[in-house]
């Protein structure tokens, strides 16, 4: 293998490990470090961020001491690290597993910055690579997938990165500073949405859902997509693409930072119909964004250039004999990789902290793109472009073929029936999944699964659908073939966080209402399908999650709910259902009631279900009304989440 390709090889596994690392970090802070949601937000965010900024004397280090032997034994523990994490799913242990495990990639992002002056083709295929192997294991992070396919692949992937790593590099230009600057900036856009599987299948359920039945009823909600995470491979391929072919001249070179800053402007109208577009556009603008800061990368070091290695005037890093200074150049680009991870680290601490603080975040997807763009468009190419060591054509087109098949063959399609008439009883649960992390910030669809085995009707709450904090999984996907139900889904803080209602049989005239916010920093909504048995028997179902401001009786969003559900049931039987932040005898829990709905769990209490492990509040309940006869009330205990489900066997009247 020529060296070009081995460094830009070895630079992309760095980046996969990395990205996994950090697919595990992120969760781990909110869900064990965060104590079930018990430490404030502040405090998370500053532990989180902190690690980040101890990354700023990386640079210093590798002045004092060589770039090559802190790069090495970063790049080891990186991989032990992210091994080890691979066995130890849950608990403290693997919080301080993956923060050893980030640390130590930023150090080595650092290092490989100070010895590389053209990363954007590793960048560019690190990213592209992740999402591929992402959607092979069918956003299951790869870290809490313990079988032995994936320690053989966790181990290839480690070995070849390490023999890379081993090879001595050559000296470096001074060039590749701005590019380094990108990594951070493109590592977020590029897991948030442009390269994201469990994104591009949800944007897929608003586009393509396969259960819809009147469009007027379906406004603001998903459904199981036809093509499930397939776009993806539009978006990887035109992606790469991008990043490796030479950049646009004169005017041409707009359009790309212009596509990025609109597919970020899409994402923060938070509709998700426009979630689509959003991911194409994103993804196209990146690559070309990164190919225009690397233009000028690649510059040799025989100091026969009188420019910058970014642009006009003279070069900083030139020694006063003429000749270019390489520590200092070195060091140039070790501090921008760095800052480059700090404004990752912002970003995104500042971006899904809102959803704890309440302040506004939707400009800090655009911010971020708005950074990007501006770098690219400030970097001057050279006048002959370096060639990529990777042929854009033939790359861009095998990642897209690789990202299809991936997700045909990890995708399964869901689909109900009316089976041999209607029953006499349904099994109805509802659960507070907390986006799939068990108590011991495990993540685990299958405990999921388990804990509503044999309910025909599932209402599920804070769903997450592909969040980067908390990796970039589609947890509603996971669940749904894990039960083989088909859902529909409702959005409630933004399109990928929400609640849904999953069915052995099939729904229909979904729709949901936003709740008021009455101050609480994370939205609310009401999700009502209906259940059809068959031979006229239908069920009307809503699901809903209150969120109240903490310490607060939810009264005005379950008015609203109970409003909203008799309206909408017209007369049938109808069941409402979730995690309603509210106990027995409470003004919210009352207003059901005062509605002419009867608690079906009434017959088992009392029938705690938060926190899992110890449940002392009785605040997940399932409301029906009386034509409804309940029976068989539990709480099956359990970890998988910090709440227990809650299910009732309900018997149907006659049509």
């Amino acid at each position: 293998m020529r060296y070009r390709h081995l460094t830009t090889v070895t630079l992309a596994l760095g980046v996969v490990l990395l990205v996994d690392v950090l697919r595990v970090f992120l969760p781990a802070v909110i869900t064990i470090f965060g104590q079930a949601a018990s430490t404030p937000a502040e405090l998370l965010g500053a532990f989180a961020f902190g690690w980040f900024l101890l990354a700023l004397a990386a640079p210093a280090l590798i002045r004092r001491v060589g770039a090559r032997p802190v790069t090495l034994v970063a790049a080891v523990l990186l991989v032990l690290a992210r091994l080890a994490v691979n066995g130890q799913p849950g608990g403290r242990l693997q919080l301080w597993l993956a923060t050893v495990g980030l640390l130590a990639g930023l150090v080595w992002l650092a290092g490989v910055a100070a010895g590389t002056d053209r990363p954007v083709p590793g960048l560019a295929l690190g990213l592209a690579v992740g999402a591929v192997l992402h959607t092979v294991l069918d956003t299951y992070r790869s870290a809490f997938f313990g079988d032995w396919p994936a320690w053989l692949a966790s181990v290839g992937v480690a070995g070849l990165f390490l023999a890379g790593q081993a090879r001595p590099a050559p000296q470096a230009g001074a060039g590749g500073v701005r590019s380094w600057l990108l990594a951070g900036p493109a590592l977020l856009l590029a897991g948030m949405v442009a390269l994201s599987p469990a994104v591009a299948r949800t944007a897929s359920s608003y586009q393509f859902g396969l259960l819809r039945s009147d469009p007027a009823d379906e406004v603001g909600v998903a459904t199981v997509p036809l093509f499930g995470p397939a776009p993806l491979a539009v978006a990887v391929g035109g992606f790469l693409l991008a990043a490796l072919a030479s950049p646009r001249r004169g005017a041409w070179r707009w359009l790309g930072p212009v596509a990025l800053v609109g597919g970020a402007v899409l994402v923060t109208l938070g509709r998700g119909e426009l979630l689509l577009p959003a991911v194409l556009l994103t993804a196209v603008g990146l690559g070309a964004c990164l190919a225009s800061a690397g233009a000028a990368d690649g510059r040799g070091a025989d100091g026969a250039r009188a420019q910058g290695s970014d642009g006009g005037g003279p070069d900083p890093t030139r020694a006063a004999g003429g000749g270019p200074d390489p520590a200092r150049a070195a060091g140039r680009r070790g501090y921008a990789a760095v800052a480059g991870m700090l404004v990752f680290a912002v970003a995104a601490v500042a971006y899904y902290s809102a959803y704890d603080l309440g302040h506004p975040n939707a400009g800090v997807p655009v911010a971020v793109a708005v950074l990007v763009a501006a770098v690219a468009l400030a970097t001057r190419p050279t006048p002959r472009p370096v060639r990529s060591p990777l042929p854009p054509v033939w790359t861009a087109a095998s990642a897209a073929v690789l990202t299809l098949l991936a997700a045909v063959a990890s995708d399964e399609l869901l689909s109900a029936s009316n089976r041999e008439g209607p029953p006499e009883t349904v099994r109805v649960a509802a659960y507070n999944v907390r986006m799939g992390f068990g108590m011991d910030g495990r993540f685990d669809p299958d405990a999921l699964a388990r804990a509503v085995a044999g309910a025909d009707v599932v209402a599920l709450s804070e769903v997450d659908r592909g969040w980067l904090l908390n990796g970039g999984h589609d947890t509603l996907d996971l669940l749904a073939e894990r039960l083989d139900m088909p859902y529909v889904f409702a959005p409630a803080a933004d399109p990928l966080w929400g609640d849904a209602v999953l069915s052995r049989w099939p729904l229909d005239a979904a729709r949901t209402r936003p709740l008021p916010a009455v101050g609480a920093p994370t939205g609310a909504q009401a999700l009502s399908v209906t259940v059809d048995f068959g031979a006229g028997v239908r069920l009307a179902v809503v699901a809903t999650h209150l969120q109240p401001p903490p310490g607060e009786d939810p009264v005005v969003q379950a008015r609203a709910v109970a409003d909203f559900a008799v309206r909408y049931a017209a007369g049938r039987p109808l069941v409402v259902a979730g995690d309603l932040n509210t106990e027995p005898g409470d003004p919210a829990f009352a207003e059901f009631t005062r509605a002419g709905l009867v608690d079906a769990l009434a017959a088992a209490r009392p029938l705690p279900t938060s926190p899992a492990d110890a449940p002392r509040q009785q605040i997940d309940h399932v409301f029906v009304t009386p034509d409804l006869a309940a029976g068989d009330a539990a709480a099956p205990p359990g970890t998988a989440s910090d709440h227990l489900p809650v299910a009732v066997t309900l018997t149907l009247p006659p049509a």
